[in-house]
Order: C-alpha cells, then sequence, then structure tokens
C-alpha cells in the first residue's frame, strides 16, 4: 500500500460520482435515508505557473483560470460561495484561509489578493496556487458531525462524533468506532446507528446518516481509499417531506496509489469533464478524464 493524499476537489468528485453506485459491502443495503444534492465544485488551477514569471504574466494567467472557472460553472454568478486553498492544508480556517458567505466578484478578488504568492501556516511556508470554490450551506451548529474511514493493518475503522466542524477539539478521545476487520462485511444500517449514532436524538438523522456511512464504506473500498475525512458533515432536514439532504462541506482524503491499475480508470471517469460539466471540453484526454493527481504537501513541492 502506498497511501497518497488527493485534493479535497478530486476526493468530492469521486463520491459525487459513486456515493450511489458502489456496491454495498453491508450485510443488507439499506434504502437510502438520505438525498445527494447536486454536487457543485469549481477549480481555479495555477500550478503551471511559476513565482519566477513575471508580473504580468502572473496576473494573466490568474485572470485566465478565472475566466475558465466561470465559463464552466455559471453557477458562480448567482449564489453565495466558499472559497479555499486546495493544496493539502489542514485548519485552512484558522490560518485565514477561508473564505465564507461571498459573491464572485469578491472571491475572483480574493483569490488575486492570494494567488501564487507565499504563505506561512503555523511553520510552514508555501505558494498558493490551486483554489476551490463552492457554494455556502448555510446551517446551524447541531447538524454539523465529523465522520473518518481510516484502514489499518486488521481492517478498516469508521469513526463518528456527534459535533463537528472547526471547534470539534480531540477527536480520538470522543469519537465512536466501529472496527470493520478484514474480509468482514460492514453492518446493517440498524447496528451502524446502535454503534456510532447512540448520540443523535433524531430518528430522521439517524436513519439518513447510517445510510450515508454505508454509502461511504462502500466507495471508500470500491475506490482503494486508505482515509477518508468528513469535518463537518451536514444534514439538512427538510419541511416538505423530502428525504434529508447529507452534505460533505470540508474533506481530507488518501488513495492507495498501488491501487492505480485497478482504480485508475474511475477516479478518471468521475473527474472527467463529461461528468463534471456534463459535455466534454475539446482537451486532451477530456473524454476518459485525467489521470489522479497526487500533489506534494504544502510547502514541499519539488
Amino acid at each position: 500500500m502506498s497511501a497518497k493524499a488527493i485534493r479535497e476537489y478530486d476526493g468530492k468528485l469521486l463520491l459525487a460520482h459513486y456515493l450511489q453506485q458502489s456496491p454495498t459491502m453491508a450485510t443488507t443495503q439499506p434504502t437510502a435515508a438520505f438525498a445527494q444534492p447536486q454536487t457543485r465544485l469549481a477549480q481555479v488551477n495555477l500550478s503551471e505557473v511559476n513565482t519566477t514569471d513575471s508580473a504580468d504574466k502572473i496576473s494573466a494567467a490568474v485572470e485566465a483560470a478565472l475566466s475558465r472557472a466561470e465559463r464552466l460553472n455559471p453557477w458562480l454568478m448567482s449564489t453565495k460561495l466558499v472559497a479555499k486553498p486546495d493544496q493539502l492544508i489542514k485548519r485552512r480556517g484558522k490560518s485565514g484561509l477561508l473564505l465564507l458567505n461571498a459573491d464572485w466578484a469578491q472571491v475572483k478578488e480574493w483569490i488575486r489578493e492570494r494567488a501564487v504568492k507565499e504563505v506561512a501556516v503555523g511553520e510552514i511556508s508555501g505558494v498558493l496556487k490551486t483554489f476551490l470554490v463552492e457554494p455556502f450551506v448555510p446551517h446551524p451548529a447541531e447538524v454539523e458531525y465529523y465522520v473518518c474511514i481510516q484502514s489499518h493493518r486488521e481492517g478498516d475503522e469508521i469513526l463518528f462524533t456527534h459535533e463537528g466542524g472547526v471547534e470539534i477539539g480531540d477527536v480520538d478521545a470522543k469519537a465512536l468506532r466501529l472496527q470493520v476487520p478484514i474480509s468482514q462485511p460492514l453492518p446493517d444500517s440498524e447496528s451502524i446507528a446502535a454503534k456510532l449514532l447512540a448520540d443523535i436524538a433524531s430518528p430522521t438523522q439517524r436513519a439518513a446518516l447510517a445510510t450515508f456511512i454505508e454509502r461511504l464504506y462502500a466507495v471508500y473500498v470500491d475506490l482503494n481509499f486508505t482515509y477518508l475525512e468528513i469535518n463537518p458533515l451536514v444534514v439538512l432536514e427538510t419541511t416538505d417531506g423530502s428525504l434529508p439532504q447529507v452534505v460533505y462541506l470540508d474533506l481530507a482524503a488518501k488513495l492507495d496509489q498501488t491501487a492505480e491499475f485497478e482504480s485508475g480508470d474511475k477516479w478518471a471517469k468521475a473527474r472527467s469533464d463529461a461528468v463534471v460539466y456534463g459535455t466534454a471540453e475539446a482537451e486532451a484526454g477530456a473524454a476518459a478524464g485525467p489521470a489522479m493527481d497526487f500533489p506534494a504537501p504544502f510547502g514541499r513541492e519539488l
């Protein structure tokens, strides 16, 4: 196994495409008690730009990347947005690298001020070259949760807390845990709820989370993840009687790079322009999708 981190943008695209497709790993496949909202993600990628380039060249590259994002994602101009760097940086909110509830004009200015410039996160310095923009999802703090799946020598482990967000605190100390030994199925949704969701009072939220965790673990195994953390995971109940929406607001993930021969085509398909935008751009490899990118950790670019 070679566990390599991927961008949040790529991880969310994998979940968006396969969450309802991957074969279940549970003893029984439950009826989904949650709705998956439309995935809207925009990437501003300047990874090919060098800090040694002239200021005019950098500025032109930034404007071109912003224009491309706007052209491919027209929803950017009609909704409130979240913007953040997407370079394997932890605790972006506490480092001032998170813009919330902004319009597209504000997002563009925020990115212009930071793109291809060095910033310090703790004791590590690096250059910001990749940004993720997505819709802002207003919600009360009490519907924020934390879920993590990680692989060990003996099998997989699912961690869950009924509190999520920036101030989650010590996850290891407070998380409820479910072990899934190697070659053993995932328990049914009722057992998942009993083991992990004992602190959730709402039956609707419990059912939504139990079936979401079943689906999340199916994707985890199907696509050869080695680590998958969502914080916060938000459950939005409706007033019209429809299923609640489960939204993964912040995500960190690692894939087993040595499984690329087995899952590489799946990784590429979910990230193809045909799937992401509904039509294939006239770019090399657009129909099949790009090979998965495993970026260097922040501040350790090659």
